[in-house]
């Protein structure tokens, strides 16, 4: 907090809740097929993890390992085959289940997915759709991809099996700022790299930018910007440099202090303000989509209802009441650890890590994911889920949102929705969410 109270800027990125670092080891092990059994399933999410990337950036903290020594991916994809297996024998019958089982969006991420040969690619595709059911040709498919991975012959096969989505991770057209970034590359491969991907016909374009970096100008924030939009990628997105523990970066350069945080929020609306005048729409604080840009197909799953299967031993699953994945960590060593256990593992039935979510924690997370949303929330809808009003169940947060300028006070009627400002603020407003017993669980949590 500052001496005014408000909070700082980029506390945290919230992409889920709870996070992972509030998971604890389950002693019941709960069966899958008694978490799925009754919850509803005609609108899922697939996620499959794959966590190996070529080099590992500076400031990632991401469940992932360099390299693949020994046949370590036939051997992920051999585990990852046989927790498929298990997962979709949990959801039921796709023949003669009385609640179908239906997928309505899938996504391969990492590390780097493409990491993985075109042939593994194609066994994590099949994966997808002979184990668990997805018909990867007829649902939205986002895969992530680097600028040394992105091969013509995975690009290929990617585009071949359905992906409508390829994301890259750029992070700065500038080698000075990469290297800064602790992630050493040309230029000229990236822009071989954005070349193919156009080439594949793939709809929607992802670039993703980062700012806040050592030595980072307006005016070189600016040259990474026009680079990006030089592509006119359907969307791109804009996050702030974070310096974590365990990380390359966070072993270096001291933590974030005021003028850092100041720095960020210049940078950040500049971005905001430029790619707007550039003719994109902000949806979040971090995500921007091209305003021409052709629909991008169905999509019918929302993460606040409805569930995530996730496959791979860093990915998360949520069921209503139990979000739960593997061992979490950090360090290099630890992750290999993982990783290993994650291949030899025969038996994929129970949860072995998670955390509960009960009314109160699934009231949270309904707010939370909606306002960080540029669109904002319904309050109509979240009253007819939990037959109760957001201002009577956080009167306390929203009034202070409101009190910081952080409710856009000229939304419609009916509309919970972030100003301007609050959107600037969504790493700080998130946490000021978190309920005290996830607080104090991830306060707990010791890196690894």
């Amino acid at each position: 907090m500052s001496d005014t109270g408000t909070p700082r800027p980029y506390r945290s990125y919230v992409y889920a809740y709870p996070h992972k670092t509030a998971y604890r080891a389950l002693p019941d092990l709960p069966s899958l097929d008694a978490l799925w059994a009754a919850e509803p399933k005609d609108a899922l999410s697939l996620y499959a993890h794959i966590p190996f990337c070529e080099v590992r950036c500076g400031f990632c903290n991401l469940f992932t390992r360099i390299g693949a020594p020994d046949e370590l991916t036939t051997r992920y994809l051999d585990a990852l085959d046989r927790q498929a297996t298990a997962v979709r024998e949990a959801l039921g019958d796709p023949r003669g289940d009385s609640a179908p089982v239906r997928f309505a969006t899938a996504a391969f991420g990492g590390g780097t997915p493409t990491f993985l040969t075109a042939a593994e690619l194609e066994r994590l595709c099949d994966i997808a759709e002979k184990r668990m059911g997805v018909d990867l040709r007829t649902v939205p498919l986002s895969v992530e991809t680097s600028p040394a991975t992105a091969t013509a012959d995975r690009l290929a096969l990617l585009a071949e099996r359905g992906a409508t989505r390829l994301s890259i991770g750029v992070q700065s057209f500038v080698e000075a700022e990469a290297r800064a970034a602790v992630r050493p590359q040309r230029r000229a491969d990236v822009e071989a790299a954005l070349g193919r991907i156009r080439d594949t016909g793939v709809p929607v374009l992802n670039i993703d930018l980062i700012y806040g970096i050592d030595g980072q100008t307006e005016e070189s924030w600016r040259s990474s910007l026009d680079a990006a939009l030089a592509w006119r990628p359907e969307e791109l997105y804009l996050y702030p440099l974070y310096v974590r523990p365990l990380t390359g970066l966070g072993r270096i350069s001291p933590g974030a202090d005021r003028e850092w945080d100041e720095r960020r929020l210049r940078l950040y609306r500049y971005g905001r303000d430029h790619l707007r005048a550039h003719g994109y729409e902000q949806v979040s604080m971090r995500m921007f989509r091209r305003t021409d840009a052709a629909p991008l197909g169905p999509d019918d799953y929302a993460c606040q209802t409805d569930g995530m299967i996730g496959l791979g031993c860093g990915a998360r699953s949520y069921t209503s009441a139990l979000h739960y994945s593997f061992d979490y960590a950090v360090d290099m060593r630890e992750i290999r650890s993982i990783i290993d256990a994650y291949t030899e593992t025969e038996d994929f039935s129970r949860v072995e890590v998670g955390r509960w979510v009960d009314a109160e924690e699934a009231r949270r997370r309904h707010l939370l994911q909606s306002l960080l949303q540029a669109e904002g929330m319904p309050v109509a809808g979240y009253e007819e889920r939990f037959g109760s009003s957001p201002f009577a169940d956080f009167p306390a947060e929203l009034a202070r949102f409101e009190a910081l300028g952080w409710l856009d006070a000229d939304a419609p009627a009916g509309l919970l929705r972030l100003s301007p400002e609050g959107l600037a603020y969504s790493d700080g407003l998130g946490p000021e969410l978190f309920s005290p017993d996830v607080r104090a669980a991830m306060a707990a949590y010791e890196p690894k």
